[in-house]
């Protein structure tokens, strides 16, 4: 018992120093930007991988450092619009709703040391899947029974070993270990038997343990001449089985004989054993850099995210007949996907320079997984960034991510309609100290 509470605490002091949860930024839920320099770029950074947030980027860059560093920062996030408008049959446009602005900051963390000439060790923590949707008004929110807030916290932990198999050629090989939760609220409802309509009687709130999950990662750089790099990175599928407890709390419908028949029914007020499992995609950068001049250098990256792997939820109830309630699947079915990036760095000397970059990401989830539980769509991001080395290495970067307005028209084989269209966009901001 002592060992789990140690161990609980030490999780807990990391995700404390790692916030809450992230708002769904990225693809799916995965987060990109952990590294201001790169954002600068719109991420456009495997071909270069010059700085520490390479240990995230392309771990082959890690074979090329020849002195100790650490860099540290964040990334800010601020949604200036996420709000749903509803559509017929169900909930039609007097469903309408808006979620609540998220105003939350994600840190990253890099520290890189050389052992010789030849071999580098590297550890990055950083978070980059995480996701939070909560809805305004939750008790008159149309999509209440689906989800009023949904959350989800990883925190990785990745050690790495930087091996220069010759001047020009790199490669970085790492493990990760995932530590994560997740939180789930909703409404539920039943039919009141004297009036003969549906009534919300609870709300449900699930929330699990902090648990693990463990993979690994791959990079090369090759920095062929002072002109051209490329590099490719790799990050394996990990998956997570989570452990927790659910718990409903009753709501009174006014009606005494109702709701002690309901209180007959539902566990109320006890503490529900629950798992559930989510696999986490496996992700892939080809990155090309090119010298267009001395001072000019643009960057074009290929990623791939494996989110085929995220079929379905199931949350299981395991607390046996008098101590649980009925299972359930969320049915996803996501797709993989690609994301382009281009980015192009401005020197204006040997201390500064300009970043600038585009974007496009692709979303995984097919229509009719879009619900108020977790509304993705594909995304344009347009950035900029500016950096300064001297006794400290400063970098900046801001980026203006606009959503496609997604809408649901469709519903999958057996579940309930729920349409409308969802409208998200954000600024993020980052800011990278090195030492």
């Amino acid at each position: 018992m002592r060992r789990r509470a140690w161990r609980a605490t030490c999780l807990g002091l990391i995700a404390l120093g790692f916030w809450t949860a992230a708002p769904v930024l990225g693809a799916g839920f995965g987060f990109f930007e952990q590294g201001s320099k790169a954002m600068g770029m719109a991420g456009a950074f495997t071909a270069q991988a010059d700085d520490p947030s390479a240990l995230f980027h392309n771990p082959g860059g890690l074979a090329f450092f020849d002195e100790r560093q650490l860099a540290a920062g964040f990334s800010w996030i601020y949604t200036t619009e996420a709000d749903f408008t509803g559509a017929p049959p169900f909930p039609g446009p007097q469903g309408s709703a808006e979620q609540e602005t998220l105003s939350q900051g994600l840190p990253h963390v890099y520290w890189v040391q050389p052992v010789n000439d030849v071999w580098k060790l590297g550890l990055a923590v950083n978070a980059p899947f995480g996701l939070v949707t909560e809805w305004q008004d939750p008790g008159n929110f149309a999509g209440r029974y689906l989800s009023t807030k949904a959350a989800l916290r990883a925190v990785d932990i990745n050690p790495m070993l930087g091996w220069q198999l010759t001047p020009k050629f790199g490669l970085g090989i790492g493990a990760i270990a995932r530590f994560s939760d997740v939180e789930l609220h909703r409404y539920i409802a039943t039919q009141n038997p004297f009036t003969l309509r549906p009534a919300d009687v609870g709300k449900l709130e699930l929330v699990s343990d902090f648990h693990e999950g463990f993979g690994w990662n791959v990079g090369i750089l090759h920095r062929f001449n002072n002109s051209f790099s490329w590099g490719l990175s790799y990050r394996s599928k990990v998956t997570v089985d989570y452990e927790g407890d659910a718990r409903v709390r009753q709501i009174l419908t006014g009606n005494t004989q109702f709701d002690t028949l309901v209180r007959s029914r539902v566990p109320f007020d006890t503490d529900l054993p629950v798992s559930t499992s989510i696999d986490f995609p496996d992700m892939a950068s080809l990155g090309i850099a090119i010298a267009l001049s001395r001072n000019l250098l643009l960057e074009t990256d290929f990623n791939w995210s494996g989110w085929s792997s995220f079929d379905e939820v199931a949350i299981d109830f395991t607390g046996g007949a008098t101590n649980s309630l009925p299972d359930s699947t969320i049915p996803e079915h996501w797709d993989d996907v690609n994301n382009y990036r281009l980015g192009l760095r401005w020197a204006r000397g040997p201390a500064s320079e300009w970043r600038f970059g585009y974007v496009f990401d692709e979303s995984p989830q097919p229509e009719a997984a879009v619900s108020p539980l977790l509304p993705d769509a594909d995304r344009d991001g347009f950035t900029v960034g500016y950096g300064h080395r001297g006794r400290f290495s400063t970098d900046v970067a801001l980026m203006y991510l606009k959503f496609d307005d997604r809408t649901r028209a469709r519903s999958f084989v057996g579940e309930g309609d729920f349409f409308g269209t969802y409208s998200t966009t954000a600024w993020l901001l980052g800011l990278t100290v090195g030492f």
